[in-house]
């Protein structure tokens, strides 16, 4: 197989051609991130974060098509997938994985040792939550744990520790987490189901939409009260208006429960972290001037 076959491969293995996944991972990081630097953060520390974020999630795509690889060849979304149809070995990889949590590892060398403590168990939870839906009945609250982990280490790395605020916006992120990734589990609920896989869809069953709706309701509270903590203005409260906005038309999507409909939810929840981003970001800015 040629050179550009093999990395075209890698790129659909590691998902860099559908980068919702790394946008959902790095909103919230840089909330983290912009908290953390009063609005101002250290630009090399900014850009550190953002391509970590892209690394460990294209990481995490490859240790969950090898953890799941027995699985997704009864899947008709996920059957064609490099590594399930044999394109990719499992060699390969778990390679490729390990080699891109390097270099992750690599760009936080210029920071802090807190940060680089962190890093271990954000590692651990990258490389686990692919197995946790064989034991958890909610997995998507682990998987909000992990794609929030850049919270704590952005305010470590500026800040050297990690304040009450981090976790509290960790904890946003999980209510976020579970509310876009049972619309994602609404899509493939059929399919857990014959395989024996948890999910927040079948957990919540027939009150799954009210249970999506809640923790956006949850997620915006708590940025709220984070937005207090910090004595963030009416930019940032538009922001989270605008994001209650976003919810409300996911709502109008997932209520028929759709596969279709339901997944164009998930994929939109990029506009949720961006505009709960923009109000941050933007009421630093205001408030610089």
């Amino acid at each position: 197989m040629i050179l550009a076959e093999r990395i075209s491969l890698y790129i659909q293995l590691t998902r860099l051609h559908r980068p919702i996944g790394i946008l959902l991972l790095l909103w919230p990081t840089l909330w983290g991130v912009w908290i953390a630097g009063e609005g101002h953060p250290a630009w090399h520390i900014a850009a550190i974060f953002i391509l970590g974020t892209a690394l460990m999630r294209s990481a995490g795509c490859a240790i969950n098509d090898y953890a799941d690889r027995y699985i997704d060849k009864y899947v008709e979304r996920t059957k064609e997938r490099p590594l399930t149809s044999g394109k990719v070995s499992e060699r390969e990889t778990v390679w490729l994985a390990a080699g891109l949590a390097l270099a992750a590892f690599l760009l936080i060398l210029p920071l802090n040792p807190l940060t680089w403590l962190l890093s271990f168990p954000a590692l651990f939870l990258a490389a686990s939550y692919p197995f946790t839906k064989r034991f958890l009945v909610i997995p998507q609250a682990y998987l909000g744990i992990a794609f929030g982990f850049g919270i704590p280490m952005a305010f470590a790395a500026q800040l050297g520790e990690v304040p009450l605020m981090a976790w509290l916006l960790l904890l946003a992120n999980v209510f976020w987490a579970i509310a876009y990734d049972t619309e994602y589990a609404m899509v493939d609920r059929d399919d857990d189901m014959h395989l024996g896989i948890h999910s927040s869809a079948l957990f919540f069953g027939k009150y799954d939409v009210v249970a999506v709706m809640g923790c956006y309701a949850m997620t915006l509270a708590l940025l709220a009260l984070a937005g207090q903590m910090v004595a963030l203005g009416w930019i940032f409260y538009a922001g989270l208006l605008a994001a209650a906005g976003v919810a409300l038309y996911h709502y109008t999507l997932i209520k028929s429960r759709s596969r279709e409909k339901c997944f164009k939810a998930f994929l939109h929840n990029n506009w949720f972290g961006a505009a709960v981003f923009a109000g941050i970001a933007l009421d630093y800015l205001v408030r610089a001037r």
